[in-house]
């Protein structure tokens, strides 16, 4: 049945009798004729039996349409053949076959008007095919003409543009990879030109295109290789960045921070210039001393690129040391300088970043975050720098010890650090707290062995000074020497950095910083030097000679006598060459110089030695180390106050101390003076040493701080009556000391300042207690030059002779009177012969007046109390005498009123006392010995006066003496 339906199927536009002719012969053979269909059809067969015989076929024949039923068949049949049983078979078969036929033939008939119904569909369609043929040809024909007219034509133009535009772009891209390709050679040139910018930019882009153009064989090696080149890019940024660090460039800085804005690595790069700046210091500090260590050492040896910083800074010689450390100072200046533009660079980017607002809003979040920490790192980096600074220059400082430096070059060091430490506090605020604990120490070290060699010095020059005069001009001020010409300038490296916000002088010059006055060019350490080269060449311009040799012949001239020792007369030359200013000598006045010595404004001109020269030079010295450094303040000013102290001393030990005439209860020492004298002597004169061996040798720390006793020069005679008993020299020790003191006083407002406010009590005792007692060793030095001026002994022998107890009034005075009045004249003019070489002051004249007025009054009442008799008129002739002294003495002084006048009228006049009177007077008056109180209650014995009231008043003057005395 199923090759049935197939061979329909397959045949379906043929009729069914062309069907059953198109069938093969084998299946011809199966498929039964019309006639035999007739014949099946005629034959009755029970529908049951039928179908038995339709089951009883084998499953086999209806497996599958490639069943060989005949090989089937033979293959069935047994080895031996019987023609009854294959007849039986056949017959069989042959049911089969027909019972199948007929069920086909039935199946077809019954089927047959569908099978009729379809054909005429079939034939229906067969038409629509020819029809659809007829078109197709139709179509064909038209689009072959379409084809010709239209498609090869115009469409083929289209296909060729297309395949140009393709062609095109290929084109385009392969010149981009030709140009990556050679970006290598561009990127090279770039950098050559420090154009970091430009090349990160290029080489984004590249890689950008790169990753374009990937599927290109040829681009696929380029990635790796562009990646390098960034890599080699920002390894050469960052020695750009370093360069930054010595010499800051703006455009050159603005070019390697758009760089690293681009690369993204705003914060990276912060962090890798501060790394930077602290490895430019080390390097910087390190080459400048291995310069100079290697240039001292004079030789190749690599020994010292070795050491360590610390180390190599104990190298340098003392010669080179300044150099040395202004050129570090300078190169550090360079980096300080460096990271203050960098900042500045920061701020000024910062403003202009935040001014448009609306711009930067998509990358304002990033761009903050960014400047914030490049704000904070910055202000950071300050402290570290200098911190880092601060340690390098401490170590220069502690590596050699300065405790043998020339001054000058001691106060070079301390200007410089100053000027570094103003540096520091401009910079970062610091107060340098490293910088000055370290010049501190070196100062202290350097200050003890400075200090104790000039007090050495000025011992030396104490026991060689002839004490003359040392001429100046009449007007002369400590302000004008050299070593005071820091007080009248507001210089800052003069000025402490702790002082200079409290300072008010000069307020124009404070207004900028350093870092505002050598921005652009200049450094701050090379003024020092040329300002102290102006100073030097001012001095020498103000000075009214010619020529130093001029200057210097002229003391040679003064000096030219043997008593001054050479090293002396050498140091007071090279001192005044250049010092002291003497702008109103004149020529004339220096060729009659040796004529009229001291005539010179000799009214005016302040009376000075060379060693109070040397004294003030070395106070304007000490104040300019204090002034430049603080700390050391109090250990200065206790120094200076030692100078002073000194100097005192000395010109007391030499003029002033005598035992004899300290005793005669004249009060020449005030108790504050005497004190005072205790104190030095104690404090600073170191006793145990003397003779030869005055250098300090004991063993005893605190006779390391003391000085041995000065001796007076054996060029100075004091014991010469033609002199006075070497007056001018006393007169121009003494007011030397007074002009010292002056000198002081004037200076003590600007020492309080520099004092540390739990010091300043000390400063108040020494000018209370010393300073102001200066004066009051004129006292105690011209009494001695009084004592011995005039003969009181002489005039104590003439009263001798005097007859007192005389009946009646005398008119004529006594001859002692006239004695004693020729000695005073002899002495004024004595006065006035010395006055013609040292210019004598009032206040040392009244002195000496006073002192002489005095004596010559107490020598009168001694004189008196000798009497053993005396009448009424004998003390009337005492008065007659003691008023013609007074008279004859008041023409010969101006001196006014006459000191004493009441001590010896008030003993005279005492004599017509009673006795109640007399007793009241011996308890007031204790300024009279007790012989001379005895003397009177004698004397008025008998006329006035009983045995008993002498008794009693004898014993009154007991009484009271023994307190006194």
């Amino acid at each position: 049945m199923q090759k049935i339906k197939s061979l329909m199927a397959r045949q379906g536009l043929k009729s069914p009798q062309e069907s059953m002719a198109d069938l093969s012969p084998v299946e011809n053979l199966r498929i039964p004729s019309k006639e035999e269909l007739r014949e099946l059809r005629e034959q009755p067969i029970d529908p049951q039996a039928e179908q038995e015989i339709i089951d009883s076929i084998e499953e086999v024949y209806f497996s599958n349409d490639s069943f060989d039923m005949v090989q089937h068949e033979l293959e069935k049949l047994p080895p031996e053949l019987n023609l009854q049983e294959l007849e039986d078979y056949r017959d069989k078969l042959k049911r089969q076959q027909a019972a199948v036929s007929k069920k086909v033939a039935d199946l077809i008939l019954e089927k047959q008007p569908s099978y009729v119904k379809e054909l005429e569909r079939v034939t229906a369609l067969q038409t629509n095919l020819q029809l659809a043929a007829v078109i197709c040809t139709n179509a064909r024909r038209q689009l072959s003409v379409a084809k010709e007219g239209f498609t090869e034509a115009s469409l083929g133009l289209l296909a060729n543009q297309r395949r140009r535009q393709l062609l095109t772009g290929l084109l385009k891209s392969l010149r981009t990879i030709k140009t990556l390709q050679r970006t290598d050679v561009r990127l090279s040139e770039m950098l050559e030109e420090e154009d970091y910018p430009g090349a990160i930019q290029l080489c984004l882009e590249c890689q950008k295109a790169a990753s374009t153009f990937k599927h290109y064989s040829c681009i696929s090696e380029l990635n790796s290789k562009l990646q390098d080149t960034l890599e080699q890019i920002e390894e050469q940024l960052d020695v750009a960045l370093s360069k930054t660090c010595k010499h800051f460039d703006v455009s050159h800085y603005t070019k390697v921070q758009l760089a690293y804005t681009l690369l993204g690595k705003t914060q990276t790069a912060m962090d890798q210039l501060h790394m930077h700046f602290t490895q430019a210091i080390h390097n910087t500090v390190f080459q400048v001393v291995l310069g100079y260590v290697e240039l001292c050492a004079g030789n190749a040896d690599t020994k010292f690129q070795k050491m360590q910083y610390k180390d190599l800074c104990t190298h340098i010689t003392l010669d080179s040391y300044i150099p040395c450390l202004t050129d570090l100072c300078k190169a550090l200046w360079e980096v300080m300088l460096s990271y203050h533009r960098t900042m500045q660079w920061h701020e000024e980017h910062d403003k202009q970043e935040a001014s448009p607002t609306e711009d930067s809003c998509p990358a304002s979040d990033e761009s903050v975050v960014d400047r914030s920490y490049v704000k904070k790192k910055l202000e950071h980096g300050l402290t570290r720098i200098w911190q880092d600074v601060q340690l390098k220059v401490k170590a220069y400082i502690l590596g050699t010890d300065m405790s043998n430096f020339k001054y000058d070059d001691f106060i070079v060091v301390l200007d410089v650090i100053s000027r570094l430490m103003q540096v520091g506090e401009e910079f970062c605020g610091s107060k340098s707290e490293v910088l000055q604990e370290s010049i501190k120490r070196q100062s202290v070290n350097y200050f003890k062995n400075y200090h104790r060699a000039r007090l050495e010095e000025l011992r030396m020059f104490l026991e060689n000074e002839t004490w003359e005069l040392c001429p100046v001009k009449s007007n002369f001020n400590i302000a004008q020497l050299h070593e005071f010409k820091f007080m009248g300038q507001c210089r800052s490296p003069s000025v402490s950095p702790s002082r200079q916000a409290a300072s008010s002088s000069g307020p124009a010059q404070e207004q900028l910083s350093l870092f505002q006055q050598y921005l652009q060019e200049g450094n701050p350490f090379e003024m020092p030097a040329e300002h102290r080269e102006e100073e030097t060449e001012d001095v020498l311009a103000s000075n009214g000679y010619e020529s130093d040799e001029l200057e210097k012949s002229v003391y040679q001239d003064y000096d030219s006598d043997s008593d001054v020792p050479e090293e002396l007369k050498q140091d007071f030359v090279d001192e005044q060459t250049g010092d002291v200013p003497l702008k109103s000598v004149s020529r004339e006045t220096i060729r009659s110089k040796k004529k009229s010595d001291y005539n010179l404004n000799k009214t005016n001109a302040p009376i000075l030695t060379n060693t109070t020269l040397n004294v003030i030079r070395l106070v304007g010295k000490y104040m300019q180390m204090m002034n430049i450094l603080k700390p050391i303040a109090f250990d200065v000013i206790h120094c200076v106050s030692q100078l002073f102290d000194y100097y005192l001393y000395a010109v007391y030990t030499f003029f002033g101390r005598n035992d004899m005439y300290e005793s005669s209860g004249l009060g020449l020492i005030s108790s504050r003076l005497r004190t005072t004298l205790n104190r030095i002597q104690e404090s600073l004169i170191d006793m145990e040493a003397a003779g030869e061996n005055a250098g300090v040798h004991g063993p005893a720390e605190d006779r390391k701080e003391k000085v041995p006793s000065p001796h007076l020069s054996q060029m100075v005679v004091l014991t010469n009556s033609g002199t006075l008993y070497g007056l001018a020299q006393r007169v121009v020790a003494t007011e030397s000391l007074v002009f010292l003191a002056e000198q002081f006083e004037s200076l003590q407002s600007h020492l309080d300042t520099m004092m540390p406010a739990a010091k300043k009590p000390f400063l108040q005792q020494f000018y209370s207690q010393t300073v102001s007692t200066a004066s009051e060793l004129r006292k105690p030095i011209y009494w001695i030059v009084a004592a011995k001026a005039i003969d009181y002994e002489q005039m104590l022998l003439l009263m001798a002779g005097v007859k007192w107890d005389i009946r009646e009034i005398m008119s004529q005075h006594n001859v002692y009177v006239d004695v004693l009045l020729k000695e005073f004249e002899q002495f004024n003019k004595r006065l006035g012969d010395v006055s013609r070489h040292v210019r004598i002051p009032l206040p040392v004249s009244n002195v000496l007046w006073e002192h002489c007025i005095r004596l010559a009054n107490r020598t009168l009442v001694e004189g008196y109390a000798n009497v053993k008799k005396c009448s009424n008129e004998g003390r009337a002739l005492m008065q007659l005498d003691f008023q013609q002294f007074l008279m004859k003495l008041e023409k010969l002084t101006d001196l006014r009123p006459i000191p004493d006048k009441e001590f010896v009228e008030t003993y005279i006049k005492a004599y017509y006392l009673t006795e109640n009177d007399m007793e009241q007077f011996i308890k007031n008056h204790r300024e009279y010995s007790m012989k001379q109180l005895a003397n009177l209650v004698n004397v008025c014995l008998g006329s006035h006066i009983n045995k008993k009231a002498r008794q009693k008043l004898l014993a009154a003057i007991d009484d009271i003496d023994r307190p006194k005395r």
